[in-house]
């Protein structure tokens, strides 16, 4: 019974493209389509049903850690029509799931929208890149797309470090080893501290997590090796900010040294609903050059944003700035800029400003912002 419900549920959210399907008690599955949840039209879930869902696709060890721990996160393939990444987790004493669908196939950056600046950082021999938003943002299909984009290329030996592993890499020009945390090794940090012995050129790190897994990435990005990572903040600005402070104050100071001359970029990202369907990336480019490394290296970190304001020309750009363009190019609703822009009232005004132009048949000021970029 589970088998079939739970094989029926992933063929009509790869069918749908569906980006999650939200299983619990109480209520039909939910599906998220186009970042908004529609509950299916079949029977209420009861306990039952949960559990059985649960054991239909739940290794035996993710269920004692279930039961140890209150939740556990696993990936599977669905035939080769997608994969999922599942968390199971109690809720009321009762089982509840997500499974948020992975794509098979890899979008080059192109497609995805992502700053040409990144795909030349990836080439680069060595430096940390991270990319960052809250979850569900698309971090991983921006990752994904990048480290595909290096295996095409170049002759590389890829680490990728996860939990759990999503998209699936194959060898192509590059050499690809994939590690679960859990299965494969114990911990990020650990992964990062044996991936050195590994001859890697390139290692991607899932989650930036904590002190130890952060203070590693550093050291390798040091070292002559590129280094992906993730973190769940919404700015450039904020991103450089969350790491320093992530140390103990009398360790500060030799982090800033460290992180302005290893951090070469952050691509914070946040998605929309697209009009018409489907979903948009907008982002905001920080690119360090050597004037952002001094902010950084000086503490100066609040005068980041004003930097990426006048470095267009490095590929820099603001969140806001991109959602205006997504705006003024008719590719999102008003009410969906501004719930995901940084500072709303501004960029109210700003495009109330626009309007104002268009009516009267003059050319939108674009601040010029993105138009090296794009």
């Amino acid at each position: 019974m589970a088998t079939v419900l739970i094989d029926k549920l992933l063929e009509a959210c790869v069918k749908q493209r569906a980006s999650d399907i939200h299983i619990t008690v109480g209520q039909p599955p939910v599906f998220r389509l186009h970042g908004r949840l529609r509950k299916l039209e079949t029977k209420v879930l009861e306990a039952d049903d949960t559990v059985a869902l649960m054991k239909s696709i739940s290794p035996e060890r993710c269920q004692r850690e279930l039961q140890e721990a209150g939740s556990a996160d696993f990936g599977f393939a669905y035939g080769d029509k997608a994969r999922f990444r599942v968390s199971i987790f109690k809720q009321r004493g009762n089982i509840a799931m997500v499974l948020r669908q992975i794509p098979n196939d890899m979008l080059p950056p192109e497609v995805l929208g992502i700053p040409e600046v990144f795909t030349k950082l990836a080439m680069r021999p060595r430096g940390l890149i991270l990319v960052t938003g809250p979850t569900g943002s698309g971090k991983s299909t921006t990752l994904a797309s990048l480290v595909n984009f290096i295996n095409e290329r170049v002759d590389h030996h890829i680490i990728t470090i996860e939990d759990p592993i999503e998209f699936y890499h194959y060898h192509k020009k590059s050499t690809v080893n994939q590690r679960e945390v859990g299965v494969d090794v114990p911990s990020f940090s650990e992964a990062i501290r044996r991936a050195l012995r590994q001859d890697p050129d390139v290692i991607l790190v899932g989650e930036l997590r904590d002190l130890e897994t952060i203070g590693a990435a550093i050291s390798a990005a040091e070292t002559g090796h590129i280094v992906f990572g993730t973190l769940h903040t919404n700015s450039a600005q904020g991103t450089v900010n969350r790491i320093i402070d992530a140390f103990p104050g009398n360790l500060q100071d030799q982090i800033r040294t460290q992180l302005s001359t290893s951090l070469i970029g952050v691509l914070a990202q946040t998605l929309l609903p697209r009009i018409g369907g489907g979903r948009i990336a907008a982002f905001e480019s920080l690119v360090v050059t050597s004037a952002v490394a001094n902010l950084i290296r000086e503490n100066k970190t609040f005068r980041i944003n004003s930097a990426i304001q006048t470095g267009a020309r490095e590929g820099m750009f603001l969140n806001d700035d991109h959602l205006f363009r997504h705006w003024i190019e008719e590719k999102v609703e008003m009410e969906d800029v501004l719930g995901k822009a940084h500072d709303p009232d501004a960029l109210a005004k700003r495009i109330a400003t626009a309007r104002r132009q268009i009516e009267e048949g003059l050319p939108v000021d674009y601040a010029g912002r993105l138009d090296e970029t794009t």
